[in-house]
């Protein structure tokens, strides 16, 4: 067990860290609360076609809201890649270390022919894009903070815990983006509501034992990753099983939603909106229509709304290449509906 002087040492390591960051810098006012940069994309060789994941579908939900006139690409927000010194706020040293193995970057984001390359090849191809979706992540909550609401088109890796990647998660965007939160917007209440397929076991870990996080988390308890020490960390659980209707979903969602507004008052909504919750999708498998999504991620804005506490979005996991269209088409409802405003000056 550590001493009461060891923590307060790394209590204040911490903070200096976050105070230091280059992740927090001012958006101008002619840019949107929508956050992305080209290097998110992952491509190489087209090694990311050995994974079912989508590694392209961030910048074509961009692609989609610019084509149809909802969103014009100059004001889209670039944010900074989280440096080593920014990690650090959650992961130990021998964690980013380990990452410097192509092998064991292989193992998390589940493509093994990935540890046969140089790990400096590794590092460029595909832990810089990671490394730019969370300073997205982290990025989201101060325009949260300041505009109600933000969307990083990309991050939310949910399976991500301080000391162990899996799932295709190697960084703990959320952890990392709650911690500057702490600090550099003093917020001391924070929800998370995780909604993709799988269970959110990162950070449920890395929250296990801390009040000012309250998590709901409603996802198909027959796949990935079973964590079931993780699941003894959920405030509120909503177990579904593979085959759930939209119907019965957006139901025991709503029903989850009202106990949630009842048990804590957030300063601060993480929306992690996977949409492998989508039917056909081969991980998720659940059945979960387009339009389904939509009005899931409605009663989520709604919600912020209606309690006036700040949110942010974030892609997470969705393993069909339909999933780009049904997020576009989500943000377009949002914008519609006058949930978010996506209008700018240039």
């Amino acid at each position: 067990m550590s001493s009461p002087s060891s923590s307060f040492h790394s209590d204040s390591v911490r903070s200096n860290r976050i105070l230091s960051s280059k992740l927090y810098f001012d958006v101008p006012s002619s840019k949107v609360s929508l956050i992305y940069s080209p290097s998110y994309d992952i491509s190489f060789l087209g090694l990311e076609k050995m994974h079912p994941f989508d590694s392209s579908k961030w910048g074509r939900i961009c692609q989609f809201l610019a084509s149809e006139g909802i969103l014009d690409k100059k004001c889209i927000v670039d944010p900074e890649e989280a440096s080593e010194e920014d990690l650090l706020v959650v992961h130990p040293q021998k964690y980013l270390d380990s990452l410097k193995s192509s092998s064991t970057v292989a193992s998390i984001v589940e493509v093994p022919p990935v540890a046969m390359l140089p790990n400096c090849v590794v590092q460029k191809k595909v832990l810089h894009p990671f490394r730019k979706q969370v300073g997205g992540s982290v990025l989201a909550a101060k325009l949260a903070k300041e505009r109600g609401w933000a969307i990083n088109v990309g991050g939310g890796f949910h399976h991500c815990s301080a000391d162990k990647g899996g799932g295709f998660c190697v960084y703990a965007d959320i952890s990392l983006c709650i911690h500057f939160a702490f600090i550099r917007l003093n917020i001391s209440r924070v929800m998370i509501i995780d909604l993709d397929a799988h269970q959110g076991n990162g950070h449920e870990r890395d929250f296990a034992d801390d009040r000012r996080v309250y998590i709901l988390d409603m996802y198909n308890c027959d796949v990935y990753p079973l964590d079931f020490t993780a699941r003894r960390y959920i405030d509120h659980k909503v177990e579904v099983r593979s085959g759930t209707s939209t119907e019965e979903y957006l139901q025991r969602l709503d029903n989850a939603l009202q106990v949630a507004g009842r048990e804590f008052d957030p300063e601060l909504i993480v929306y992690n909106a996977g949409t492998d919750i989508l039917e056909g999708d081969p991980l998720g498998r659940l059945m979960i229509s387009p339009d389904g999504i939509i009005r899931r991620d409605e009663m989520v804005f709604a919600f912020a709304r209606d309690k006036s506490t700040p949110l942010l979005m974030l892609t997470s996991g969705g393993y069909m290449k339909s999933s780009a269209r049904v997020i576009a088409d989500s943000i377009t409802n949002l914008s519609r509906k006058k949930l978010i405003d996506m209008s700018c000056t240039t």
